[in-house]
């Protein structure tokens, strides 16, 4: 990962170095002697490449000097100064020495883009927690997802058999009323016809003559409550009487009866007594 930002940078200031040399000694060359030129240019790199080492040691301490960075910037400006001056300058290809005029600042821009990558840069080990809680919280979003897409089905199959049922119920309701309805037109209709009339007196008139029974239809309605039995009716047995009772059915027969039989017995003989007090007087007789 290290080598895909400090290769540019150190192939583009190779380049931008090795260019800045050519264009000193060609463009100065002519005004004064070439090792003077060579040394000029020379100088513009080796400031430059100083500057720079300098920033890298700086970085790997992880330390910053603005003045060297400063004093960098001003090597790579200057240099870019002398190709755009050369370029502009040139009698032939001056687009082409302009084209390539931007190389220093380029290559400087390089070596920044390499240091903000090793500020940032992290361990084999980081990366892999870091995938590890990414690929935790997609599993989790996934887990959760599936669980409403199954709740949201279930659901759904849930409210549709209700109103399936609820469906199914209010067509039984509906049948079963037509059923009805028919059949108590039936009724009404055999209860006014004519002829069941004339039927019914028919039969009547050999029992009691002169008497013409109306065969009237059921009614639905309140019922009258049944009378209470003659035993249920008279006044409860005391605690004392109903031990007497209780004992006497008892021990009517040898062995004693049980307090399955007991009980038959009891309202047999038209007794009445709850079957919690019934009970107690089998505990207390037989205690």
């Amino acid at each position: 990962m290290n080598a895909k930002t400090v290769l540019p940078a150190v192939a583009m200031t190779a380049v931008s170095m090795v260019l800045t040399l050519a264009v000193v000694v060609m463009w100065l060359g002519t005004a004064v002697p070439w090792p003077v030129a060579v040394v000029v240019g020379l100088g513009i790199d080796g400031g430059w490449l100083a500057t720079l080492a300098y920033e890298r040691r700086l970085a790997a301490q992880g330390d910053h000097n603005r003045a060297v960075t400063a004093v960098g910037w001003s090597f790579g400006l200057i240099a870019t100064g002398v190709l755009v001056a050369h370029a502009l300058t040139a009698e032939h290809s001056a687009g082409a020495w302009l084209a390539v005029a931007w190389l220093p600042i380029a290559a400087k821009a390089l070596w920044l883009v390499h240091g903000l990558w090793e500020r940032t840069a992290l361990t084999p080990v980081a990366l892999d927690a870091i995938r590890g809680i990414q690929q935790e919280a997609r599993d989790e979003a996934a887990v959760a997802r599936a669980r409403l897409r199954a709740e949201a089905a279930t659901e759904e199959t849930r409210l549709t058999a209700v109103t399936e049922a609820g469906a199914r119920v209010a067509h039984v309701q509906a049948r079963t009323a037509q059923t009805l309805a028919g059949a108590w037109s039936m009724l009404e209709t055999a209860r006014a016809g004519e002829e069941t009339g004339r039927a019914l007196t028919s039969v009547t008139n050999r029992v009691t003559p002169g008497v013409t029974p109306r065969w009237e239809l059921p009614v639905w309605g309140p019922t009258e409550p049944v009378a209470a039995l003659p035993w249920e009716a008279g006044p409860a047995l005391t605690d004392d009487a109903l031990d007497v009772i209780v004992d006497e059915i008892r021990t009517s027969e040898t062995p004693a009866l049980s307090y399955r039989e007991m009980a038959s017995r009891f309202r047999s003989a038209g007794h009445s007594a709850s079957e919690v007090r019934l009970r107690a007087a089998w505990k207390r007789v037989a205690a």
